[in-house]
């Protein structure tokens, strides 16, 4: 078993372990219509989260979006802030990042799926000025990590957070300016 599958299994494992059922995860063509919607390919651990543990419906806090569905999606998501960033005198969302998990108040879990390890970035839009590079956070330096972060129950969005021998202080995205202009 690969570190992939073997972290898939403890996800699913803690998914169906959660309080409510999870919707079916996505068949092959729904991930490919996701895909060709983004206008590129997600990187081969969040298909693999959507096609083999459920589409959305576990994760931190507020769960992961689904995919694909009639309601709001990663794709839509991503379609919805990518516009609203193209009608702004500064835009504010980065091509190829997808809004995974809405944390509210406009805040986002996104993935880079440009990024080589699919860094997980915080989007936090709350207390800036007049710099949306400022918004952007490495939440976690791959998707691996952060879903190993939910498994083990120690994200900096837990309560008890920063009680442990882990610091969760939140580093700015050094790329947030190039990819926000780009």
């Amino acid at each position: 078993m690969t570190t992939d599958e073997d972290l898939l299994a403890r996800v699913a494992d803690r998914a169906q372990a959660g309080p409510t059922a999870l919707p079916p995860a996505v068949s092959a063509a729904d991930l490919a219509a996701a895909e060709t919607a983004l206008g590129f390919a997600l990187p081969p651990l969040l298909a693999a989260l959507y096609r083999e543990v459920a589409n959305g419906g576990f994760g931190p806090e507020y769960t992961l979006l689904p995919l694909v569905g009639p309601a709001r999606t990663v794709v839509s998501a991503y379609h919805a802030e990518r516009s609203a960033s193209a009608g702004e005198e500064a835009p504010f969302w980065p091509e190829g990042v997808v809004p995974v998990l809405d944390w509210g108040c406009g805040m986002y879990a996104a993935v880079d799926c440009r990024s080589k390890s699919a860094a997980v970035l915080l989007f936090e839009p709350n207390a800036v000025g007049d710099d949306w590079a400022a918004a952007w956070f490495v939440d976690a330096g791959s998707l691996a990590r952060w879903l190993e972060t939910w498994v083990a129950g120690t994200g900096w969005y837990r309560e008890d957070a920063g009680q442990g021998e882990e610091s969760w202080e939140l580093r700015p995205w050094e790329c947030a300016a190039s990819r926000i202009a780009g």
